[in-house]
């Protein structure tokens, strides 16, 4: 991976930080998808759950000056939305990331990253995903880049 695309690929901390960073005048979310549905098989085996076992998914565009940039997929399991987690449920425009890393309880896993053979002419090819846990809750965030973003 070469370009501008390599060095958001390879960004450590709050990737919706270093967007807002990026700006000239607004940053945002924008919710298109959340809800209770089944996360696909690659998705539960990477999380270790059921395959047929519900998640609460969240889908949103991450906007820079009026433009979606980054459409995120946030896969969160029902043992990680009890206690403290419930609070996931209710993000509405708040950015995930935010939460994520003002919560010195919940560390981040190793990145998987590169070019994604995409199911759906919608979903960007560029793309890294990683796993977040605190104790036995864990969650997956998969960040695509749009293509506008990453030229």
């Amino acid at each position: 991976m070469h370009g501008p695309a390599r060095y958001w690929l390879q960004v450590e901390g709050s990737l919706t930080r270093e967007l807002q960073l990026r700006c000239a005048r607004s940053f945002h979310v924008d919710v298109t998808r959340e809800g209770f549905t089944l996360p696909n098989r690659e998705e539960a085996r990477t999380l270790n759950i059921p395959e047929r076992q519900y998640a609460w998914i969240r889908e949103v565009h991450l906007c820079g000056d009026g433009e979606p940039w980054v459409l995120a997929r946030t896969i969160i399991p029902l043992a990680t939305l009890a206690g403290s987690g419930r609070c996931l449920r209710h993000l509405g425009r708040k950015p995930l990331g935010a939460w994520l890393f003002s919560n010195p309880l919940w560390q981040r896993g190793p990145f998987e990253t590169g070019i994604c053979h995409t199911s759906h002419p919608a979903q960007p090819p560029v793309a890294r995903r990683s796993r977040f846990y605190s104790g036995d809750k864990a969650l997956l965030v998969g960040e695509y880049f749009l293509p506008r973003f990453c030229h």
